[in-house]
């Protein structure tokens, strides 16, 4: 029993980290893909070009190969290491999520019909009026559905930090495993994972049913 207890609040501690670079993600990648969105549907075509050129990169090549190139490459190259674990994790989840944030955000803005922008301006309103009071809500409530995969895929994603030596759930439970022989705390941390993704189940199904009223 005090084994369990042992293991369970070190478990604990290794979701806490977990959740920390869940939310950081979240809080620097929402506006960041927002931002990389609009830079994609830019009509100046260079840069139009150059952000979508470099979503391509981001969204095609694997997420742990991204770590180890931003954690180890100034190291490679400069002889030291520039960024903590942790800012290299926070650095490159924010970076791979925001890319893949702006394709739902421009896909979302681009199914929203030309002539509500249009109606708009008959009735005075300025493109940012437009966009914030008209078509934002319209947008959230289209890409509520594939937000919420990528949301709940981040979740499991995390877990590729250990690859890096970040102290997240994955790692302390492998801990156990490598230097006690215990197999079981692996398996409970799927516990940690399924409570946490059926929450945030529930909120995007809560938040669908809100914006119930944009329906046609």
């Amino acid at each position: 029993m005090e084994q369990f207890i042992s293991i369970t609040l070190d478990l604990l501690n290794g979701f806490g980290e977990t959740l920390t670079i869940f939310f950081v993600t979240l809080l620097l990648a929402l506006p960041l893909g927002l931002l990389i969105a609009f830079g994609s549907m830019s009509r100046f075509k260079p840069l139009s070009a150059l952000t979508r050129g470099f979503v391509w990169v981001i969204r095609g090549t694997p997420l742990m190969l991204q770590l180890l190139v931003v954690y180890y490459g100034p190291g490679l190259v400069m002889g030291q290491i520039l960024l903590t674990e942790a800012y290299a994790v926070y650095l490159t989840f924010t970076i791979n999520y925001a890319c893949y944030f702006s394709e739902i955000y421009r896909g979302g803005i681009e199914s929203i019909s030309r002539g509500q922008y249009e109606a708009g301006k008959v009735l005075g309103m300025t493109k940012g009026e437009v966009f914030f009071k008209v078509i934002l809500l319209q947008v959230v409530k289209r890409i509520i559905p594939p937000m919420s995969n990528e949301v709940i895929t981040l979740v499991k994603d995390t877990s590729l930090a250990r690859v890096i030596g970040y102290y997240e759930l994955i790692y302390f439970a492998q801990r156990y495993s490598k230097n006690a022989g215990l197999l079981w705390p692996l398996f409970y941390t799927a516990v940690y994972y399924l409570v946490f993704t059926a929450l945030l189940t529930l909120l995007f199904r809560w938040l669908e049913k809100k914006l119930d009223y944009f329906k046609t």
